[in-house]
C-alpha cells in the first residue's frame, strides 16, 4: 500500500469571512518599543538538534510553530526578526491592505540569480511595468487558443501507456507539461533547444537548497565553489539557448501565436516610455521566458501528479469524476466549452491543490515599521505564510487531511475567507497565469481519465520535497488500468 508522509493535524487558527479583521485573544510581548507574538525563545540555529528544524524543509518548522503558538508566532535568525502567520485576516492585511509596505522576502529575491527581474522576483515599478506588458499574453482569448493543443498532447500520451505496465506518473506529467509549455511559449515541439532549457533548469533546481542557504550568494557567484561553478555553467548554457530563440523570433517578425511572440510585440501603454523603450529588452524577455517556463511547467506537472496520487487513494471520488467525464463528453475529446460542465473535475483539482499546493509558501519583508493586528514590527522584519499549512487548517477545513472535493462546491466555498485557500497567491502579485493553469489542469485530467484508472503500485513511501515548488521526493509508481 502506498503511504504519503503527512503532518499530524494539530493546527489551529481563527478568522472571519472575506476581508476579516483579526479577532480573538492575542498574546503580545512588548520589547524595545515593538509588540511581538510568542514564539521560539532562542535563535533558530540553536534548534538544529530538534526534529522540527531541518534547513532543507521549512514545512516542519511551520507546523511546529502553529501547533505550539497558534496563528502567529515569532523567532529570530541571526539579527533578523521572522514572523510566521497562519490567519486569513492577517494575510489579507499584508497582501491587500498594506502591500506598499513590503517587498519580496530574501528567499524569493535570491531566485533573481536565475530568473532576473521576472514577474516572480521583481518589485515596485519594475514589477508593475512587466505585468502591464505581459498581461495581453495571458488574456483569456489568447490562452483559449491553446486548449485543443493541450488535449491533443494528453491524448497522444494516454495512447502510449499499456495496461498493467508500471509508469512513474510524476515523470510522465513533467514530460506532458513540457510539451505544452514548448508549444505555448515557443510554438514548437520539444526540440533539442527546449530539452536543453529543461535540463539546465533541473540542474539549477537540484542546487536550490544550496543556493538559498549560502550567505551572500549573489556576491559570491564568481567564487570557485563547486556548487556555484555548476550553477554558472548551467545558467550560461541556459541563457545561450533562450537568447538564440528570442533572436530567431525577432528575425521572423511575425506572431507565431505563442507567448514569446506576444511578449515581443507587447508595449507598455500606461508608462511614460516611448518607442523602443516601451518594449521589453532581450534581457527582460529572457527573464520572463524563464519565469513562465518554470511556473507553467513545473507547477502544473506537480499539481497533476498529486491529483493522480489522491485519486488512486480515493476510489469513490475517482468514480464520481469518471461518471461526470463520461456524461459530459459522451466519448469525444474534451473541448474548452466543456470546462463549465466539468464542475466535479475542477473540484477534484482544487482539492488536490489544497492538500498539495505547488506554491507552498510565500513571504514579504517590511520596508518600514509596520502594525499588523495588535503587533508592531521593525523595518526589515520577514513575514511568512504557507499555503500548505493554511490550507490544512481544521478551522477552515474540518478533518483537513481527508480528500473531499465537495469542499469546493460553490456554497461551501462562499463560506470561507479569502486567504483560507490561495494556491495562486493574492493581491497585486496574484499569479498572472492562474486562468491558464486551471484550463490546462482540467483539460489534461479529463483527457487522461477518459481512458485510464491509475492504480498505485504497492510498497511506496512518498514524501515531500519543498523546493521552489512542492514536488514528491521521488517517483510515484502507478499501474494504468483500462476503463470499461
Amino acid at each position: 500500500m502506498a503511504t504519503v508522509l503527512q503532518a499530524p493535524d494539530d493546527r489551529e487558527k481563527e478568522s472571519e469571512k472575506d476581508a476579516p479583521s483579526p479577532a480573538g485573544d492575542w498574546i503580545v510581548e512588548e520589547r524595545g518599543g515593538y509588540r511581538y507574538p510568542p514564539g521560539l525563545k532562542m535563535n533558530l540555529p540553536f534548534y538544529l538538534v530538534r526534529k522540527f528544524f531541518k534547513p532543507g524543509n521549512p514545512i516542519l518548522l511551520f507546523e511546529h510553530l502553529v501547533a505550539n503558538y497558534g496563528r502567529i508566532s515569532h523567532y529570530k535568525l541571526g539579527a533578523s526578526h521572522i514572523v510566521f502567520i497562519n490567519d486569513p485576516g492577517l494575510i489579507w492585511e499584508i497582501l491587500i491592505n498594506q502591500p506598499q509596505n513590503f517587498i519580496k522576502e530574501r528567499t524569493q529575491r535570491r531566485m533573481k540569480i536565475l530568473l532576473g527581474e521576472g514577474l516572480i522576483t521583481s518589485d515596485g515599478e519594475v514589477h508593475r511595468r512587466q505585468r502591464r506588458i505581459a498581461a495581453p499574453a495571458f488574456h483569456r482569448q489568447r490562452i483559449q487558443n491553446y486548449g485543443s493543443m493541450m488535449v491533443d498532447r494528453a491524448a497522444a500520451m494516454r495512447e502510449e501507456w499499456k495496461p498493467g505496465i508500471e509508469i512513474d506518473i510524476a515523470a510522465e506529467m513533467m514530460r506532458l507539461t513540457l510539451q505544452v509549455v514548448a508549444r505555448t511559449i515557443f510554438n514548437t515541439d520539444v526540440t533539442r533547444d527546449v530539452q536543453a532549457i529543461n535540463d539546465e533548469v533541473n540542474v539549477i533546481m537540484d542546487l536550490y537548497n544550496f543556493l538559498i542557504a549560502l550567505p551572500k550568494a549573489e556576491a559570491m557567484l564568481h567564487w570557485p565553489i563547486p556548487g556555484l561553478m555548476r550553477f554558472r555553467k548551467a545558467r550560461k548554457r541556459l541563457d545561450s539557448v533562450v537568447h538564440r530563440m528570442i533572436e530567431q523570433h525577432r528575425k521572423d517578425g511575425v506572431d507565431r501565436g505563442d507567448l514569446l511572440s506576444m511578449l515581443i510585440s507587447s508595449r507598455d501603454e500606461e508608462g511614460e516610455q516611448e518607442g523602443d523603450a516601451a518594449k521589453m529588452s532581450d534581457e527582460q524577455l529572457r527573464d520572463e521566458v524563464l519565469t513562465i517556463f518554470l511556473a507553467g511547467y513545473e507547477t502544473v506537472a506537480n499539481a497533476l501528479t498529486w491529483t493522480w496520487l489522491l485519486l488512486g487513494q480515493n476510489p469513490e471520488a475517482e468514480a464520481r469524476m469518471h461518471a461526470e467525464i463520461d456524461t459530459v463528453l459522451e466519448g469525444r475529446s474534451p473541448q474548452l466549452d466543456d470546462l463549465p460542465n466539468l464542475k466535479y473535475t475542477e473540484m477534484v483539482f482544487a482539492e488536490s491543490m489544497r492538500l498539495y499546493p505547488p506554491a507552498w509558501a510565500m513571504g514579504r519583508q517590511a520596508t518600514r515599521d509596520i502594525e499588523i493586528g495588535p503587533y508592531k514590527f521593525p523595518t526589515g522584519t520577514y513575514l511568512f505564510f504557507s499555503q500548505y499549512i493554511m490550507q490544512r487548517s481544521e478551522e477552515q477545513f474540518p478533518d483537513p487531511l481527508r480528500f473531499d472535493p465537495e469542499r469546493f462546491a460553490p456554497e461551501v466555498k462562499a463560506g470561507r475567507p479569502k486567504f483560507a485557500y490561495f494556491p495562486f497567491g493574492g493581491g497585486n502579485r496574484q499569479c498572472i497565469g492562474e486562468a491558464f493553469a486551471w484550463m490546462e489542469g482540467i483539460l489534461l485530467l479529463a483527457t487522461i481519465a477518459q481512458r485510464w484508472k491509475l492504480r498505485l503500485a504497492p510498497g511506496q513511501r512518498i514524501g515531500l520535497a519543498p523546493k521552489i515548488t512542492l514536488r514528491p521526493d521521488g517517483p510515484i509508481r502507478v499501474v494504468p488500468e483500462l476503463r470499461r
